[in-house]
């Protein structure tokens, strides 16, 4: 926990490009002060098949998901500067989304080893 899921279609093609979202990801989350980089976790979903009805080409959407506990204002901060960072990485790429969900605390378990 955090959980940061990249998806993309017709973006992050070329090589080291994945590499490089994953540590934008991680490295933002990470700076913004809510979140400690040891419990970051980025993963990415390349989506071979999408159609995006305004005709773009290519996305990257951010689906972060965080125990429950953060204000609104904090998850509004987060989203806006991982949107920037992704924007700044790869200004070429048509649409960038982030979404920040909460996860109940309750119903979250892991195990580590």
């Amino acid at each position: 926990m955090p959980h940061f899921v990249i998806e993309c279609g017709g973006a992050l093609e070329g090589p080291g490009e994945v590499e490089t979202a994953m540590r934008t990801v991680l490295d933002c989350g990470a700076a913004s002060g809510v979140i400690r980089r040891e419990d970051i976790k980025v993963r990415t979903v390349p989506c071979d098949a999408f159609l995006l009805g305004d005709g773009r080409t290519g996305f990257i959407h951010l689906t972060v998901r965080m125990l429950a506990g953060r204000t609104d204002e904090q998850k509004e901060s987060l989203a806006i500067a991982l949107r920037e960072a992704l924007a700044a990485e790869f200004p070429t790429v048509p649409a960038i989304s982030v979404d920040i969900g909460d996860m109940n605390p309750v119903c979250y378990k892991k195990r580590l080893v």
